[in-house]
């Protein structure tokens, strides 16, 4: 199945509400979905419902049934009315719907898992729905400003003109997806107005999102993972002018790696930045993993020696660097670079693992330029989009992909240590561009 068509059954899927899809058009996620309306559905009838909930149970049991005694029968019902809420509610909303087959599986589920003892939320991945409200929430700004573009674009449609077509490209360039995004989609609706006789307000909206999801279409998902050394220390460079969120984002990534089980270090190679080294060791404190770290101003390089050497002989899974941002001085910064990468490479061959460009999401299409002239400097594997969340220059992730062609692998979609979040192309394209599908 395409991104366009997931995008669309999700969209539907939110637009209609679980208990007004058929059951041709559910999956198997959108039967869980529906399980859960229905078990809010019957709460009221709960503790009426008891003795249906307590049959229900026994008849899920993997042993033998046994005969019940009445007082065996009370003692079940008292057991059943004091259950978790949720629990009561799910065995009754299994009885009640014990035709649909799907559902009745899904609460089972949901059953044997509240009476197993599951572990702690804290120390529970992060679900699918976790991931879908932050990004929808994240996105907010971002789906607010493309959706209003979009409402001007067509407040004074008439036809499918070059009038229009020059105001879609204009609609697009403003909306950060960049000039040759812009260029390349009106270029497409010209061709499908000639071939489809596209030409309904719906359509052309239509179309336009369509274009715009499959930008990101069947995307390489094993590229939207950092890469680890399974020989030794994985290395990790970060790169990025000064203020998109560099230090930050090493934070947020230790603390992940941390809670994965990994021994983390991170090194303070950012040694010209005031207060660059002070901030890292903070997150570091925080984050309980240790750092390698020298006085203000010092040779980056050397902090990179030292901190490769006892990633090396202390038996470290991940270091994380953090490096200078300068920008301005171009030959410096690749020097200095150009410097660190020969002691990584020297000293563990096949690293770094991953080059990761930092780039703050509310520069907008200033984003592009940063990229490129990184990308000259350095081998960037990635790019982490910070502050996605503050700013309605979203579309900058489409113009990434469409102009450069490096993977986003992270984005940050809030200020909470958990908010850095993996790059999940259906749930950006859900979160940008929910609602805008006209049926």
């Amino acid at each position: 199945m395409g991104l366009f068509d997931i995008f669309k059954r999700k969209n539907r899927h939110n637009q209609e509400g679980p208990e007004n899809q058929s059951a041709s058009e559910s999956t198997a996620k959108d039967q869980t979905a529906t399980s859960e309306s229905v078990t809010s559905e019957v709460t009221s009838t709960t503790v009426a419902a008891s003795d249906q909930a307590t049959t229900t149970v026994e008849r899920n049991s993997t042993a033998e049934p046994e005969a019940v005694t009445p007082q065996e029968k009370s003692t079940t019902t008292e057991d059943v009315i004091s259950e978790d809420h949720d629990s009561a509610s799910a065995s009754v909303a299994e009885s009640t719907t014990s035709s649909d087959t799907a559902t009745s599986e899904s609460v089972s589920v949901a059953e044997s898992e509240q009476s197993s003892g599951t572990e702690s939320e804290s120390s529970k991945p992060q679900t699918e729905p976790d991931a879908e409200r932050k990004y929808e929430h994240g996105l907010s700004k971002s789906r607010s400003s493309f959706g209003q573009s979009l409402n001007r674009l067509f407040a004074n449609f008439r036809s499918v003109d070059e009038d229009f077509f020059d105001d879609l490209e204009d609609t697009l360039i403003q909306a950060d997806v960049g000039v040759e995004t812009a260029t390349s989609i009106s270029d497409q609706l010209r061709d499908a107005v000639r071939l489809n006789n596209i030409k309904n307000r719906n359509e052309v909206q239509n179309f336009i999102v369509q274009k715009l999801v499959e930008i990101y279409d069947v995307p390489d998902q094993q590229s939207m993972k950092l890469s680890e050394n399974p020989d030794g220390p994985t290395v990790i460079l970060m790169i990025g002018v000064n203020g998109a969120g560099k230090t930050t984002t090493i934070g947020k990534l230790a603390n992940q790696y941390r809670q994965e089980g990994k021994k983390v270090l991170v090194a303070a190679a950012d040694t010209f930045r005031a207060g660059a080294i002070e901030q890292l060791a903070e997150w570091a404190r925080r984050d309980h993993v240790d750092i390698v770290q020298k006085p203000e101003g010092s040779d980056p390089a050397s902090v990179v020696f030292d901190a490769v050497k006892r990633a090396k002989d202390e038996n470290y899974d991940i270091l994380l660097v953090d490096t200078a941002g300068r920008l301005q001085n171009k030959v410096n910064l690749m020097k200095e670079l150009e410097k660190m990468n020969k002691i990584i490479q020297r000293e563990i061959p096949g690293a770094p693992q991953e080059v990761l460009l930092v780039i703050d999401a509310t520069v907008g299409q200033n984003a592009l330029t940063q990229a490129k002239l990184f990308r000259d400097v350095a081998d960037i594997t990635g790019i982490v989009l910070t502050k996605l969340d503050g700013t309605a220059k979203g579309g900058i992730v489409l113009a990434i992909k469409q102009e450069l062609g490096i993977p986003v692998k992270y984005v940050g979609l809030g200020e909470g240590v958990n908010d850095l979040q993996t790059f999940n192309p259906e749930e950006f394209v859900y979160g940008l561009f929910k609602g805008l599908i006209k049926e």
